[in-house]
């Protein structure tokens, strides 16, 4: 007997295992939701035949009335769900049941707190229909045959000690799911209370959920019912609406049925936090439904997440993970475009060049952003909600979507010196309304974390004069700040780059003392600039610094010091360049250092000098023992 045919004992992944225990102990309050997930994924099934069917019909295998089926049985105490979409093949049961093969799992589990209330709320983020199974079951018997295919397997487990495997005899393609219910979840064995699980939550479903039809008994003339009745041959009924929710008109869809449809195809177990219904006639004819989730899915920024938008034309799904139907700054959205306009065998190829789907695109990004400008215009609390978990995501779109840089820039959300607070909720239109008579600049910091940003020795004048800074310590800022180089007609300006000109924030008298400070530090510079020739382009006199005795200041397009290091880490080259040091003569070390004689010695202030600026910067030294060392001999000598 070949390892095909075996019964073959295998063990969960460690992290099913893990999940296990989280979906088996953290659902309690709200275990109905197991009959969502598992209908939910049967219409998937049955979604991915037709679309593979639109290039070969033979799949179909003679029957196209594509459906999922419920059963249950009091007496076994079971409950059935089954489909006839496309199925899987041994290795597809192994990869997608026994092990989580999927991004984002890592960082799903390290987040499991232990807290079963707390980590129920994760699940949502991650996916995990199927597993839901054993919140009611204590035993899941799984048989599936992949259309196309001959071979059929069953897989069965306990949720506790791994799972089996072993070849089955299934005539019909598609997957057939019995759960062998706990004792104390009998309740569920029980048509009314499956029916009104399924018109609950998988009434929108645009595909016929059925359960056999309730047997009606016959009475005899005096009121009894008949017991020698010819049993009549079980039938079928569909017992959803089985309508495409994005086809129906807003007025006639509620805000409950919006949220479970968005559950459906999100797979996400907590309510979207809005939504926007359209239906667009004219050139094109198309509908859409594109939500706005509540938390960031856990695979957000994997290279190869999902995109979540499904494609379907003419209520016929074509398509998911349809990347051309969204920007990737909107990877977070979640919905179904469907088209009147497109062909039923529209390919992936053929999308990538569409003027179709590039309208659609286009209309559908404005919605977007439309809903979100609603939302932070009337709802601030909500928004800022939103922008906790995507922020970061939509920083990607001014440089992305040059079309849209403007809305997009009203949405952004920031940090600021006129707080100090690490929370993101400035906007750029607040700046500028605060911005002080005569500025003409955004002025901005970025590092690698907020403190860093918040304590840059680049903001000491502009605190001296109380001119308010954009803190900037998200990694994507760099990327977002090449592409949002204005706002409001006012240009954005890092306070670490390039030469700093406040222009008419500096009185005549600041000016004047500028002047007088480089004159007199002449001799010092000219010493620098020989001791760092090596290390830096140039060495000047500071107009940013009062506390602290040096900086790094970069060209005006060079990248961030710490960008440069993780770009180096990351095995990207880098152009060699050298940065500035820009020094504070009136500060005492620099004092110090005018008065020193001993060549060698001033030698060893300049290198200190140089490199506590650029550790400040986010810079990584050539030499970290020689900084020691000569540090350490400093610090003796002086005391």
């Amino acid at each position: 007997m070949s390892q095909a045919q075996a019964k073959e004992s295998m063990q969960f992944q460690t992290e099913v295992n893990q999940l296990l225990q989280l979906m088996i102990h953290s659902l309690y309050s709200n275990k109905e939701i197991f009959l969502r997930e598992l209908i939910s994924n049967g219409a998937d099934a049955c979604d991915k035949l037709r679309f593979n069917a639109i290039s070969d019909d033979s799949l179909y295998e003679g029957d196209g009335d594509l459906r999922v089926e419920v059963e249950f049985d009091e007496e076994a105490n079971t409950v059935t769900i089954r489909d006839n979409g496309i199925g899987m093949t041994r290795d597809q049961v192994i990869e997608h049941i026994g092990t989580i093969a999927k991004s984002g799992t890592k960082e799903f589990l390290s987040k499991l707190s232990g807290d079963a209330a707390k980590d129920s709320n994760l699940i949502g983020q991650f996916g995990v229909g199927f597993y839901s199974a054993f919140i009611v079951a204590d035993k899941v018997t799984l048989t599936t045959r992949a259309a196309g295919t001959t071979e059929s397997v069953t897989w069965e487990s306990d949720g506790q000690n791994g799972f089996t495997l072993e070849a089955a005899d299934k005539a019909s393609r598609g997957t057939e799911i019995i759960l062998h219910l706990k004792e104390e979840e009998k309740e569920f064995a029980n048509g009314y209370r499956l029916r009104n699980i399924i018109s609950t939550y998988s009434d929108h479903i645009p595909l016929p959920v059925k359960m056999l039809k309730q047997p009606t008994p016959e009475y005899d003339e005096e009121g009894n019912v008949k017991e020698d009745v010819e049993p009549k041959a079980p039938e079928w009924e569909v017992v959803n609406k089985a309508n495409a929710l994005w086809t129906m008109p807003k007025s006639e869809v509620s805000d409950e049925q919006y949220q479970e449809f968005y559950k459906h195809i999100a797979h996400d177990w907590q309510d979207a936090l809005a939504w926007s219904h359209n239906h667009v006639e004219g050139n094109l004819e198309y509908k859409s439904l594109l939500y706005v989730p509540a938390k960031a899915q856990m695979d957000l920024w994997e290279p190869e997440q999902r995109n979540g938008i499904k494609l379907y034309v003419q209520r016929v799904f074509i398509m998911d993970d349809t990347k051309n139907l969204m920007p990737r700054y909107m990877r977070f959205v979640r919905g179904v475009i469907d088209s009147n306009d497109l062909p039923l065998n529209v390919s992936r190829e053929i999308l990538q060049s569409n003027k179709t789907i590039d309208s659609m695109k286009k209309a559908s990004v404005k919605k977007v952003l439309g809903l979100l400008g609603s939302m932070a215009k009337n709802d601030a609390e909500k928004y800022q909600s939103f922008w906790d978990e995507f922020g970061k995501v939509l920083k990607e779109g001014p440089t992305e979507d040059a079309s849209n840089k403007e809305q997009i820039a009203k949405l952004l959300r920031f940090s600021s010196t006129h707080t100090d607070a690490e929370k993101q909720d400035v906007t750029l239109e607040d700046y500028v309304s605060r911005m002080q008579e005569g500025q003409e600049k955004i002025y901005y910091v970025t590092a690698d974390t907020f403190t860093a940003a918040k304590n840059s020795p680049h903001l000491e004048v502009f605190r001296a004069k109380g001119i308010e800074v954009l803190l900037l310590s998200d990694r994507v800022d760099e990327w977002m700040i090449s592409g949002l180089t204005e706002f409001d007609g006012k240009q954005l300006q890092s306070v670490a780059k390039g030469e700093l000109d406040l222009g008419k924030l500096d009185s005549e008298e600041d000016k004047e003392e500028q002047k007088k400070v480089e004159d007199d530090a002449q001799s010092l510079l000219k010493q620098l600039k020989e001791v760092l020739e090596d290390k830096v382009e140039d060495v000047r006199v500071s107009h940013r610094l009062t506390s602290s005795p040096s900086c790094i200041v970069l060209n005006e397009h060079d990248m961030a010091l710490y960008m440069q290091q993780l770009m180096k880490q990351a095995g990207h080259a880098m152009p060699s360049s050298k940065p500035i040091l820009e020094i504070n003569p009136t500060h005492p070390m620099l004092v110090r250092m005018e008065s020193e004689t001993d060549d060698e010695q001033f030698k060893d202030w300049a290198s200190i000098l140089f490199d506590q600026a650029l550790l400040a910067e986010g810079g990584q030294l050539e030499d970290p023992a020689g900084f020691v060392h000569k540090l350490n001999a400093l610090m003796l000598k002086l005391s």
